[in-house]
């Protein structure tokens, strides 16, 4: 796992600038993502250069240094990742009678040895893995970005207009393009809309006007002679779904269970795989018991595991993940946290997330990764599950409850809606009951979808000068028609919210402290299979994540796993009213909010009243205003 970032731009580099200290200067912003080594390399005849961080995962030797040269010099390659099955397509090239003289065993020499052979799409088709790279392809005078399917590993791109030169600057994070001096960073106050709606900016945009994010499983290709970069999908889930619905798996449910069990061996056998010290992170629920059962299964010694507790047990796993840490004969750690150790994270969290994020987990997956990175370099999760099994609540809620409501006149959902909503905490009606209410308001799947994964009503209203802008959401709703309620959104989760916040979540937070993160249901020969299944194979009976389930209790347990789904959160909302109250009064006042001019103070001071007063619990809406105000005030620092 590394970090890297360059620039594409006019062979004539502006005379007061040093152009490998500029390069030094944006991969010390990155430092932490690969603190065991750094490398530079700049052909000014092309105006091109890259800067490189490296963690030494596979291969810690020189001869995985970066930035790498192919063997005939028409490749560079900056690279942020790791390809699992690199083995098996230096075999394959060898196989063909390429033999390159290989220089150590690292996936980066792999890379560029079959892009040399292959090309760079079909070798990325070939590939299993997670990454983001930029290649320098010498004879074309091309600069390729690639990203992995699932967007597992960041990348950000963008033309500056900086001293009357045009550059094109790209990183793995924010922090980098800003280290480029005359980096303008103008706040978009339509992504800020879009982040107040769903608590990220989604892609392909980012916080800053003018830089976007290169879209999961999309290759982005730009040269100064024809700067108007082309973006072109090299894996597309649709496409993976709709070529599954042709061919629909035919076996029974204990079939498709015996062919998910191998396939999960084997990815995360090919994700065990590393040249320094290995881990899991264990919460106690169906995902990572999974994840972490096959790793044990398949290893001699104790798996290292880690978990984060809280002393509310309306948020605390760590006592469910130490049960199956003892049962399965884990290396297990575990760290109870309280309020004033969370507020010491959230001061941190706008340097560790770079632009405005908002999903509260946020804190105990930054702690669980610090705990880890202590005692491993690499730490397996079961980020994914969800959304590939049918995991979250909103799914169920949707198969057992909307063919109910959309056969009853609109107008009286709405009169229930009402009724519930005007309803205080007092009186029992949690958060969960408010989205109900929302959801009775509703007229289509797609806008009960929306009404899920939004916290702001109307978010444009709360911006000064902004509007909603089109989202890969709004697009793609449209053209998953061929899917069902349920599966539609599940498509759209695996597009949008698993990409731009659970694994910007994870990679961010596990990057600050350089842990490298591992995702094996995200191999995706596991999305491939599971696409062709019956969808009652995943929520059956009433049971969600089913076939999941029956795989996991082959290994553990059933009574060690079965209970209400938790999720990974934090008591934010009594946190808001208690330790955390002074802070967020700080920057949410009403005459602070209209000195900034970015948001219209009267529809959050009435939140924050109602919040207190105990009348309501808007938590969701509020952190996500207190993370952008927090990002605010750390940008101007």
């Amino acid at each position: 796992m590394c970090g890297f970032s360059g620039f594409l731009t006019s062979p004539i580099f502006p005379n007061m600038l040093n152009p490998r200290q500029i390069l030094a200067r944006m991969g010390e912003s990155l430092v932490h993502r690969g603190p065991d080594d750094g490398g530079i390399w700049f052909n000014s005849g092309d105006g091109i250069g890259f800067s490189h961080q490296r963690l030494s995962i596979v291969d810690v030797s020189n001869a995985g240094y970066q930035p790498m040269i192919s063997e005939s010099g028409k490749f560079v390659i900056a690279f942020n990742g790791e390809i699992y099955n690199h083995a098996v397509l230096r075999a394959e090239l060898e196989a063909q009678g390429i033999r390159p003289t290989w220089r150590g065993h690292s996936d980066t020499e792999t890379l560029l040895a079959c892009f040399e052979s292959w090309g760079i799409e079909n070798t990325l088709q070939k590939s299993n893995g997670m990454f983001s790279m930029a290649v320098w392809c010498s004879e074309s005078k091309q600069l390729v970005l690639a990203r992995d399917r699932f967007g597992e590993k960041p990348l950000y791109f963008g033309w500056q207009n900086i001293d009357d030169s045009r550059i094109f600057l790209f990183g793995s994070e924010l922090k980098a393009l800003k280290a480029y001096p005359g980096f303008e960073g103008k706040i978009c106050r339509n992504s800020l809309t879009l982040m107040l709606r769903f608590g990220y900016v989604p892609a392909p945009y980012s916080i800053y006007s003018g830089v976007a994010k290169l879209l999961p499983g999309h290759i982005l290709t730009v040269s100064m002679a024809e700067p108007e970069p082309k973006i072109t999908a090299y894996w597309e889930l649709k496409k993976v779904m709709l070529e599954a619905a042709q061919k629909p798996f035919e076996g029974t449910f204990i079939d498709a269970a015996n062919q998910l069990e191998n396939l999960l061996k084997s990815a995360i056998n090919l994700q065990m795989l590393a040249d320094v010290p290995l881990g899991a992170f264990l919460s106690g629920g169906v995902d990572s018991s999974t994840v972490v059962s096959l790793m044990q299964a398949q290893s001699t010694a104790p798996i290292k595991t880690f978990t984060i507790g809280f002393n509310n047990e309306k948020y605390n796993e760590a006592f469910h993940a130490s049960k199956v840490a003892q049962y399965l004969g884990t290396d297990h750690s575990e760290l109870y946290i309280n309020p004033n150790q969370a507020s010491e994270i959230i001061f941190k969290l706008p340097f560790v997330y770079d632009e405005p994020f908002a999903d509260p987990s946020q804190i105990p997956t930054y702690l669980v990764s610090k705990l880890a990175s202590k005692n491993v370099k690499v730490a397996l999760s079961g980020d994914g599950a969800d959304e590939i099994f049918c995991g979250y609540n909103r799914y169920k809620f949707t198969h057992d409850f909307w063919p109910i409501f959309k056969k009853i006149p609109l107008h009286l959902r709405k009169r229930v809606s009402r009724f519930i909503g005007a309803a205080p905490i007092q009186a029992k009606f949690d958060n969960k009951f408010f989205k109900v209410a929302q959801a009775l308001e509703q007229s289509t799947v797609k806008e009960l979808y929306s009404s899920f994964v939004s916290h702001w009503n109307n978010p444009n209203t709360l911006v000064i000068n902004g509007s909603g802008s089109q989202t890969i959401v709004n697009k793609e709703a449209f053209e998953a028609s061929f899917l069902g309620d349920v599966e539609g959104m599940m498509f759209l989760d695996m597009i949008s919210y698993l990409p731009d916040d659970i694994l910007v979540k994870v990679d961010r937070a596990a990057m600050s402290v350089s842990l490298e993160s591992r995702a094996p249901f995200l191999d995706h020969r596991i999305i491939e299979f599971v696409a062709t299944l019956p969808f009652d194979y995943k929520l059956r009976n009433g049971t969600t994540k089913s076939l999941l389930r029956e795989v996991l209790y082959r290994y553990v347990p059933k009574t060690l796993i079965e209970r209400p789904k938790m999720g990974f959160g934090v008591p934010i909302g009594l946190w808001l009213r208690g330790p955390l109250k002074d802070w967020a009064e700080n920057l949410l006042d009403e005459k602070r909010l209209k000195r900034e001019g970015f948001l219209n103070p009267n529809r959050i001071r009435e939140a924050w009243a109602e919040h207190l007063s105990g009348k309501r619990n808007w938590e969701g809406r509020l952190w996500n205003v207190l993370m952008f105000q927090a990002w605010l005030e750390a940008e101007k620092s």
